[in-house]
Parts: C-alpha cells; sequence; structure tokens
C-alpha cells in the first residue's frame, strides 16, 4: 500500500540494514561524519553513527534531530530522517535564514542492528546522562522487583506486577520498572558505570559544533509508548522554567510533562535530555517525539522477553527463538503497518516545521 503523505517518502527499514540510505542521501545534502563503533552486528558487520550538518556553520539556530537513542526505535527514527532529506533536497523544506540543521542518526546502532533498546554494554543510552563521579542513584523498586521482572513464569511474574500496583500504584510500578536502575547490567533500563558511546558522541558534537552559544531546538526520535500511531511531544524540563515555556509556545497544548503527570512517561533517571538543559539559554528547548504503538504492558512484556534472551550472553542469532523475540521487538517498536507508518510521517512533518518556526519567531525577536 502506498502512502498518502507522499508518493516518494521513504520506507521504514524493518533492519539495520534498511537504514543504510541515509549516508548516501547525507552526503549529497551538507557535511556527513562517520563515528565508528567498535562493537559488530549479527553478521559481524561493522556499525557507525553518522551526523550531518547542513547550513551555515556559523548559524546562529539549529534544529537537531536525533534518531536510535534506543537502538530498535532507530527503524523509524532513520525514516523520518530519511523523509528530511527528501524533503530538502526537493525544496519542500527549506531551512530559513541563519538556521542550521544538525542530524545524528542511530546513536545506538548495536540496538538498532540487534534489534535492541539497550548498547552492547546492556546500557540504555536514556538513563546513562548521570554523574559517574558521584554516588549512582538507586531505585529501590527495581530492587524489589528485578527478580519477578526476569522470571520465565509468566503468569506468576503478571500477579507480583499486579500485586505491587494495587499497594504502591501504577506510577510507582513503572517508576520501578523503566524509571532508571544502576546495579543491573543484564536487567532492563539499566544506566551503566559510565558514559555509553552514544553519549560521548552527544557530548563530542556540542563541543565540536558550538553549541552552547546557539538557540537550539532539539527532537529525540522514540517509539514504543502511548496511543497508537500519536506523536506525543514530551518535555522533561523543569515544570517553571524557560525550557518548558519554549515548548509550550512552539508547540501548544500538545506538550505533556512528566513531572506534572500529564505525559504517557513517568519521570526517569539520567535522561539524554539533561544534557542538552544544561547549555540551552532562554529561547531553546528539547522535546522527545514519541510515537505510540502497543500497551505499556506490552512494552514491558517486549522488553522482559529480550532481557530474558540476552542475560547469558550473546544468543544465536539464526535460532527460531531468538527470531520470535527480535520479531516482536520489532512489530512493537517499528509496526510494519503502512497506516502507522502514515501516521508518523505525517507528525514528524508537523513537529520540524513546527520547531523551525519557533526557532525563526523567538530569534527574530531578541
Amino acid at each position: 500500500m502506498q502512502s498518502a503523505v507522499s508518493p516518494s517518502a521513504p520506507p521504514f527499514p524493518q533492519t539495520h540494514d534498511g537504514t543504510r540510505p541515509f549516508v548516501a542521501l547525507a552526503r549529497e545534502l551538507g557535511t556527513l561524519r562517520e563515528h565508528p563503533l567498535a562493537a559488530r552486528g549479527p553478521a559481524g558487520e561493522a556499525l557507525s553513527s553518522h551526523s550531518l550538518w547542513r547550513g551555515p556553520t556559523d548559524a546562529a539556530r539549529v534544529l537537531v534531530l536525533l534518531s536510535g537513542t534506543h537502538g530498535v526505535e532507530g527503524l523509524a527514527g532513520s525514516a523520518i530522517q530519511q523523509d528530511l532529506l527528501q524533503r530538502l533536497r526537493s525544496d519542500l523544506l527549506p531551512l530559513p535564514p541563519d538556521t542550521a540543521l544538525l542530524l545524528v542518526h542511530l546513536l545506538n546502532p548495536w540496538g538498532c542492528a540487534w534489534l535492541r533498546r539497550c548498547d552492547a554494554e546492556g546500557i540504555d543510552l536514556n538513563r546513562n546522562f548521570v554523574d559517574f563521579n558521584a554516588p549512582l542513584p538507586v531505585n529501590p523498586g527495581y530492587a524489589k522487583l528485578r527478580e519477578t521482572l526476569l522470571s520465565e513464569d509468566a503468569r506468576a511474574r503478571a500477579t507480583a506486577l499486579a500485586a505491587y500496583a494495587d499497594t504502591h500504584g501504577r506510577t510507582a510500578l513503572e517508576i520501578a520498572i523503566s524509571g532508571g536502575q544502576y546495579q543491573d547490567p543484564a536487567g532492563p533500563f539499566y544506566g551503566g558505570a559510565a558514559p555509553a558511546h552514544g553519549r560521548q558522541l552527544v557530548e563530542a558534537l556540542i563541543r565540536d559544533h558550538a553549541l552552547a552559544g546557539r538557540q537550539l531546538a532539539v527532537i529525540d526520535l522514540h517509539t514504543g509508548l502511548g496511543p497508537y500511531g500519536y506523536g506525543e511531544i514530551i518535555c522533561d524540563h523543569e515544570l517553571d522554567s524557560d525550557g518548558t515555556r519554549t515548548a509550550q509556545r512552539w508547540y501548544g497544548d500538545a506538550v505533556t510533562l512528566p513531572l506534572a503527570g500529564t505525559s504517557s512517561s513517568v519521570p526517569k533517571t539520567g535522561l539524554l535530555d539533561y544534557a542538552w538543559h544544561a547549555i540551552m539559554d532562554h529561547r531553546s528547548c528539547f522535546v522527545t517525539l514519541e510515537f505510540g504503538t502497543f500497551s505499556t504492558d506490552t512494552l514491558f512484556d517486549v522488553l522482559l522477553q529480550d532481557h530474558r534472551l540476552h542475560q547469558h550472553g550473546v544468543p544465536d542469532w539464526q535460532a527460531a527463538a531468538t527470531q520470535t523475540v527480535k520479531h516482536a521487538m520489532r512489530h512493537h517498536f517499528c509496526p510494519a503497518s503502512p497506516q502507522w507508518q502514515e501516521l508518523v510521517l505525517f507528525r514528524a512533518r508537523q513537529v520540524i516545521r513546527l520547531a523551525l518556526a519557533g526557532l525563526q519567531h523567538d530569534g527574530a525577536s531578541t
């Protein structure tokens, strides 16, 4: 079925190999840099992140679009970035004056290749932005649930999680599971013991492009949480902050706030957002554009199944059991449905347009 968004819209890749057209397209349109990773893909293939700069090197305003913070989610993120490049190439979306674009393609390429959310060290990059020179955060709820989460007994697991929610509340359950933990490398939502490859890359790009001196609109592309096909604009800036006010000014009442309890996402520790918050001026903001698929319970089930598969080491990629788990991961985080993909591209184009308009308006009013 052909998408109604555009007959030339890029296909949504179903494997890491399917993301490779981004590289050829990006080379046509700006300065492309490769950021190799030591870890390899399932077939022993080399893996890299890529960054593209398009526009004046000294632009006062920069739109930053990130994909693959959670590896498997980079399948949809790559499609969105390729769609944006095609629109730039055909002049359907010209960049405003004094504005540049920085695309970071697959912050976690290993997770994309292996259809995992975490990286080769088991690190969830979106929990990795903490001070590793200080005592690491503690998640007591996770410690209580750890054995339950990795249990093979689905019925007992469901019963125990329901009991925890009944006692502590649904939000407390979600924080216990997904809020971030730093003690269990084999478990889900592990924040690591040191800066991950993706974090080091983000910090290097911020330095290399002197982004601390510019007005920024940062959009981090995610999938798997929230209503099916809806692109939720999640803002993790402090409630009474310039970042939140800027996000609300640019994106309107659709902005949701985990700290206010209005988001499908609960508050979390060690978010990628925080690296950008630290360098932003009062006219800048960071948002997560989260495209929903299936229920949160399904999300947890699929992720836990993947962690049980990998908890004793790298599995046999060709084994039927491995492929069953990987199919479930791909289906949850990048459904092959043309209807879902059409919704994603439509919303992504809208949010990108709003970000560029916000940069232009606020930049001109200073």
